[in-house]
């Protein structure tokens, strides 16, 4: 018995073609070929194998090994470990029959050329050799793009989180005021990340407007052919000196940094391992997975976990620990200097996103790490600091400093190989010279300019205090964000379009994925331009709103137990990390200061509505 029966035996019962195909029939079908059906491999196909095809189980099979095929005949050109390194010889050219050159015989050679035989149709042909009854091919219809697309909506309909994005035009001279698509239309903004309002400071802006009319709008090409240019060189130099790292590198945002040094560096570390904090941001989450290395998630700053994962590991292999220092959507501080430790002793690089930071934290604004050393670095000593001790720090142009962009810091070796590696890097085209230039001032001017974040810090304190004085949950953290738990996706969009409605405050619902189903919330984000008749104005409509809405108050969710931070029984009160003395708020002359500075914010807004230019406010308000 042949090996063919043999498999035919076993195979009737499973394949109603085999069953009522004779062993005769198969075996004709297998040597005979299809001339109009050409195999993976460049061969024709048998008249089998185009019945095989129709198949809705071998004809799956055969396309997976079809594409097997081709990626091992491509790989190199399209994909596969050669499409960096190496150098694939491919023909680009038409490519050209074979034929006699004039001069290969002798002009006294007498050649006889034989004509070919005369092929039979191949529609005869085909026909022939396949006898009896044909099988239809079965009819399959094309796929539905658009039924993808409404089923895929659908879903986000019906759980509450489709996204609605709101006109909202933030107005330069009228900050923290926008208007709506009628011009007509203010609003308060209260969710902006422009946290200290440097979108519109000044000095920043005319940095960019001398730097646009002399350099033009763009930067007109990548870094490596004609991107690079002085205003990156300066940006890079200030970034770094603010971290006190060796060296910096711009990408086009942080979420292109995080993803481009992750990917980079996990996939070229050998058997790299990447322990990731639970409540990390996409872009590292996505930089892991691009980079194909082994993650191991950890509980929200909970170093036990992360100690038992590291310790789980060989000490020999490279690990990066992915963190970050203000978690954006509940206001959580990372424990920075804890983490170095367990970097330390396990051999772990560490690699810090400060992007809700920067700007924000420090003498000179460089972040948390900065600040759990504030008087080091405000004397500066940055030598055996927190800061100096981590690896890689990202952060963003884009938020507190009020332009677009983001970056990684750290040591000259490290930025080189991600500079000469990172495709997220390499192919996109350079910042515009206006968007470097300005970048580099408000960095600039934040590092000796601290009353912004201090007064921030202020009247993020005032915000969340008339808040909790109502009843309102709020979720406890030591940051600048103030998160207000609604717990219900419909809810908190609804919260959101009353605010825009009836109040022209504007503040974007936050529900999956970007937090967790359940933990649905309104988030603020008090500026140095949201004084005392804002925050007021804030209270007394949120107060208003969840009456309207019965959304759940502290109280209620005392009542249960406790939840997302907000009504935990016996919980502890969370000190904000900017302390008092931090703000000079101990001292007279400091609380006459801030006083001075909060006066000057007011009359600089009223001069700006009425297009006034402003005198020296702060002496004019001392």
């Amino acid at each position: 018995m042949t090996t063919m029966d043999t498999l035919l035996r076993q195979s009737r019962s499973m394949c109603p073609f085999l069953n009522k195909t004779s062993p005769a029939t198969l075996r004709t079908l297998s040597t005979a070929t299809a001339p109009r059906h050409v195999s993976p491999g460049g061969g024709s196909m048998s008249n089998l194998q185009v019945l095989a095809r129709r198949c809705p189980v071998m004809g799956k099979a055969m396309a997976v090994q079809s594409a097997r095929t081709d990626h091992c005949a491509l790989n190199g050109v399209f994909g596969g470990k050669r499409a960096y390194g190496g150098k694939a010889k491919i023909h680009t050219t038409r490519a050209q029959h074979a034929n006699v050159a004039a001069n290969v015989f002798r002009r006294d050679e007498h050649v006889v050329l034989m004509p070919h035989p005369a092929q039979p149709s191949p529609k005869l042909q085909h026909e022939a050799a396949i006898p009896g009854p044909k099988p239809a091919a079965p009819v399959t219809s094309k796929f539905d793009y658009q039924e993808f697309y409404n089923a895929e909506l659908e879903k986000k309909h019906k759980d509450k989180s489709y996204r609605y994005f709101n006109n909202i035009n933030r107005l330069a001279r009228e900050f923290p005021q926008a208007h709506m698509s009628d011009k007509e239309q203010r609003v308060t903004v209260w969710c902006s990340n422009d946290y200290l309002g440097m979108g519109r400071n000044r000095e920043v802006l005319q940095t960019m407007h001398e730097t646009l009319d002399t350099y033009g709008s763009g930067a007109g090409g990548t870094r490596n052919i004609s991107g690079h240019n002085q205003h990156a060189v300066a940006l890079e130099s200030t970034i770094a000196k603010l971290h006190a790292q060796e060296a910096a590198l711009v990408f086009s945002s942080c979420y292109v940094a995080n993803d481009a040094t992750l990917a980079t560096l996990g996939s070229k570390l050998p058997d790299c391992v990447i322990l990731s904090d639970s409540m990390n941001h996409a872009s590292m989450i996505q930089g892991i997975r691009h980079s194909g290395a082994k993650k191991m998630v950890f509980k929200h700053n909970d170093l036990v976990d992360l100690e038992t994962k590291l310790a789980s590991l060989p000490t020999s292999v490279p690990k990066i620990i992915a963190f970050e220092s203000v978690y954006s959507m509940c206001g959580s501080i990372g424990p920075i200097a804890e983490i170095c430790d367990l970097a330390d002793k396990y051999g772990a690089l560490t690699f810090l996103d400060e992007v809700h930071a920067v700007g924000m934290y420090g003498p000179n604004g460089a972040g948390v790490a900065e600040h759990l050393d504030f008087e080091a670095h405000a004397t500066g000593n940055p030598q055996g600091t927190i800061m100096e001790r981590i690896d890689i720090i990202t952060g963003t142009l884009g938020k507190a400093y009020g332009c677009v962009g983001g970056y990684i810091a750290g040591s000259a070796k490290m930025v080189d190989t991600i500079r000469s590696l990172a495709p997220g890097f390499i192919f996109t085209t350079s910042l515009p010279p206006a968007t470097m230039a300005g970048a580099r001032s408000a960095i600039e001017y934040q590092m000796y300019h601290a009353e912004d974040r201090r007064l921030q810090q202020l009247h993020t304190r005032t915000t969340k205090k008339m808040l909790v004085e109502r009843g309102l949950p709020v979720m406890p953290n030591p940051s600048h964000i103030i998160p207000v738990l609604v717990g219900n996706a419909e809810l908190a969009k609804q919260a959101s379009d009353l605010l825009l409605k009836d109040w022209g405050i504007y503040v974007q619902a936050i529900n999956y994925p970007t937090v967790p189903v359940g933990e649905e919330r309104l988030r603020f984000t008090p500026t140095p331009g949201h004084v005392g008749k804002y925050q007021e104005e804030l209270a007394r409509a949120l107060d208003e709103v969840w009456d309207q809405l019965g959304i759940k108050r502290t109280a209620d969710w005392a009542r249960e137990g406790g939840f997302a931070g907000v009504g935990v029984h016996g919980r502890e009160d969370v000190e904000p990390l900017w302390t008092d003395q931090q703000l000079g708020l101990e001292k007279e002359v400091g609380r006459r200061q801030l006083g001075v500075a909060e006066a000057a914010r007011c009359i600089e807004m009223s001069m700006d509505e009425h297009e006034v230019e402003m005198p020296l406010v702060v002496a004019a308000a001392a």
